[in-house]
């Protein structure tokens, strides 16, 4: 039987994204709010448990680097990220960053400083690209389902 959609395997993708939940609370400490996304290809290096905090309705993407060791000491600097945020494919998160509540991170972005709250940051060293955003959950755009709409099926709501 040929699959008409790859939705219809949705069930197994978000079964093995919950395992996966599940394996970094057990094994690494990190602690994951309610409805967190984390990509399969995501790594952590958390130098102790609990230092890597992540709020409800965030999403990880691929390829994402989070450490909490500062290589030069050995230190240990935790990082904290908001409620409803979204982190950006190949973005790199440095020790002792704290990512504000309702922001996003742009794919690649290098973050070496705190990111305040509704703001979209982007580059290497991130810097703040805009600020007093609205987003949805997963750090998703307001306005963005609209835009998908008309864009692919045409619906001019």
């Amino acid at each position: 039987m040929a699959l008409k959609s790859l939705n219809q395997l949705r069930f197994v993708r978000t079964a093995i994204i919950a395992c996966r939940n599940r394996w970094l609370q057990l094994r690494y400490g990190i602690s994951l709010g309610s409805r967190v996304s984390v990509s399969l290809s995501a790594r952590f290096a958390p130098g102790r448990r609990g230092d890597i905090v992540v709020g409800n309705e965030t999403l990880i993407a691929f390829k994402t680097f989070l450490y909490t060791r500062v290589p030069s000491t050995g230190e240990c600097r935790p990082i904290r990220i908001g409620n409803r945020c979204f982190v950006g494919g190949g973005s790199v998160i440095l020790p002792g960053v704290t990512i504000g509540d309702e922001s996003i991170v742009g794919g690649g972005s290098v973050v070496f400083e705190d990111v305040p709250a509704r703001c979209i940051v982007g580059g290497n060293p991130a810097r703040v690209l805009r600020r007093d955003i609205e987003v949805g959950p997963w750090g998703r755009l307001k306005g963005a389902d609209e835009n998908t709409d008309r864009m692919y099926y045409g619906i001019v709501t």
